[in-house]
């Protein structure tokens, strides 16, 4: 019920919200920040409904804390169980989107979780209004206030605190942003934790994928929010279809101002394409910018991937 009185507290409260969003825009725009950055940054009628709505998704979730996830008999009769329970305080370390800050707590709150959250300095209005809306749902469902915390600085040296001085109080941390933050709380941290390096996600269209669908999906996972680390960077495509898929595929990128780059052989069999050099098969744009190879099947792909990917994310079409 705290998640869903979240979401309805967003929904009641668009306009402070929208207001709070509106100082962080003004001041990241001031500061010249990239147009992907101010993107991840903005928020809309449209984007609060879907971070309300996907508090009530996460709300609908069966509650995970005392499933049995596996169980067995050993044989002088002893049964053994693995519960899944709570990790108990998780302090989340994060960047220009405010977003995370309800979808991280709604997560935790699920789970049985305690959170501290610490956004980015360029999120701080947004992600006090989008707290502010979690403390009345926690209100509502008589649950303590302080389940659900953020940080009230934006100091740096509150994420070197929460890396280094609490052990006794976070046990585990998360990070979520770029690879800068994370390398630091890698190298920083002194409790556990849980993260992923970098995007640098890749899309394969197989020799006998169809084409309306591949060109569907290679559009939304590269521009739907390119400045996102779910985004694709790399597109890679089977020699098989290279006739057949290429050019319509780049046709759709470019005609949403998408700067496409790629190997020899994908400059030759369309022009429009930018030469694509080594370091952009490990460069994680997070911009309107992607690199086409060309590959022998789906070998090829694992051979790239395995290569340069970073394990995050990679599909096959």
């Amino acid at each position: 019920s705290a998640l869903l009185c979240a979401a309805a507290s967003m929904r009641a409260n668009v306009d402070l919200i929208l207001a709070a969003n509106q100082k962080d825009m003004a001041a990241a725009q001031a500061r010249g920040l990239s147009g992907a950055m101010l993107d991840r940054l903005l928020l809309d009628d449209a984007r609060i409904e879907g971070i309300a709505a996907a508090m009530e998704a996460v709300a609908a979730l069966d509650n995970p804390v005392g499933q049995v996830s596996e169980s067995w008999e050993r044989p002088n009769g002893l049964r053994i169980e693995r519960v899944r329970v709570p990790l108990g305080v998780i302090g989340i370390i994060y960047e220009s989107r405010p977003n995370v800050t309800a979808d991280a707590a709604a997560l935790c709150l699920r789970s049985g979780n305690a959170v501290i959250l610490r956004g980015g300095s360029e999120s701080f209005h947004s992600s006090r209004a989008l707290h502010d809306c979690l403390v009345e749902g926690l209100n509502a469902a008589q649950l303590p206030e302080g389940a659900v915390q953020l940080v009230p600085t934006t100091d740096r040296a509150a994420v070197g605190y929460m890396l280094g001085e609490m052990m006794e109080f976070i046990d585990v941390i998360i990070p979520r942003g770029g690879k800068s933050l994370i390398e630091r709380v890698q190298r920083d941290a002194r409790v556990p934790v849980m993260g992923h390096l970098e995007g640098l996600v890749h899309v394969y269209i197989d020799g006998k994928a169809d084409l309306a669908m591949a060109r569907d999906i290679v559009v939304n996972a590269k521009m739907r929010r390119t400045g996102i680390c779910g985004a694709a960077e790399t597109v890679l495509i089977d020699r098989q279809c290279l006739a057949t898929h290429l050019k319509p595929i780049v046709e759709d990128l470019i005609a949403l101002d998408c700067e496409v780059r790629g190997d020899a052989e994908a400059q030759a069999a369309d022009p429009r394409i930018v030469p694509a050099s080594e370091a952009d098969w490990t460069t994680e744009y997070l911009d309107a910018i992607v690199a086409i190879r060309i590959v022998d099947g789906v070998d090829g792909a694992i051979d790239h991937i395995a290569r340069y990917g970073s394990q995050h994310t990679d599909s096959i079409v």
